[in-house]
């Protein structure tokens, strides 16, 4: 069994979009929307090939605020590079982009090599090898 793909609610659809092509190399489908809920949507592919991320937007969900970084459900997503070098570079693209850098790259505890920045709409994202 595999996860097919995570969605994720987003109040600027074409942002998101935008924003995991530019630095992520994500390709999209075609927007869809239908006209009877409003919901919009683009399921974005990465490079690997079996990857997949779901944005959506729909103009009656609200968001949810909470504490920004700590809150139950799920926190963050994490996003495989393939080398330290990528993450070195990746994050600070970001950082120069003006995306906050709440910690790395460095080592962790459990041995992983990664960052973590402030993405669009403040969700938190995990560059890792």
């Amino acid at each position: 069994m595999k996860i097919d793909h995570v969605a994720l609610f987003c109040s600027d659809l074409e942002g998101m979009k935008d924003f995991f092509m530019h630095f992520f190399a994500a390709k999209t489908n075609e927007l869809y929307h239908n006209p009877h809920t409003g919901l919009q949507t683009y399921i974005l592919s990465f490079p690997d090939g079996d990857t997949r991320l779901e944005i959506m937007h729909r103009p009656d969900v609200e968001s949810l605020i909470g504490d920004e970084y700590c809150h139950m459900g799920y926190i963050h997503l994490s996003l495989s590079v393939g080398s330290k070098e990528q993450v070195d570079f990746l994050t600070l693209s970001l950082k120069e982009a003006g995306y906050q850098v709440l910690s790395g790259p460095r080592t962790t505890g459990d041995g992983y090599y990664e960052s973590c920045i402030v993405g669009p709409e403040k969700n938190l994202i995990e560059i890792t090898i």
